[in-house]
């Protein structure tokens, strides 16, 4: 037996680096559908490990089937206002045209 640290096989001991967080930001802004088995094949690295990185460092959370920010920010609070004003503007102006391309007619 040795106390010396000897070389390890497999993956590095540290993949929270500040590379594999900004892989991870991006995977997830141009795919937001992948799961964490696909993130962590891509970097080679564990599932556990992409979960602790997008939950933590991210600050990103998956509510349905895409992931979005924990909180919004001040700018994205305001677009919704905006754009939820801009669709009662809308509705008051032509109720039937609004349904007609807002309101889809789905089987579920």
């Amino acid at each position: 037996m040795s106390t010396e640290e000897g070389e390890y096989s497999g993956h590095p001991r540290k993949v929270v680096t500040d590379e594999n967080i900004k892989k991870i930001h991006k995977m997830i802004l141009n795919g937001r559908k992948l799961n964490l088995n696909e993130i962590a094949d891509t970097l080679k690295i564990s599932t556990e490990r992409v979960h602790h990185i997008i939950y933590e460092y991210l600050g990103m959370r998956k509510p349905c089937v895409k992931r979005v920010p924990r909180e919004l920010t001040f700018e994205q609070k305001q677009r919704r206002v905006d754009d939820s004003k801009q669709c009662l503007k809308m509705i008051k102006h032509n109720k039937p045209e609004f349904l007609h391309r807002y309101v889809t007619m789905a089987q579920t």
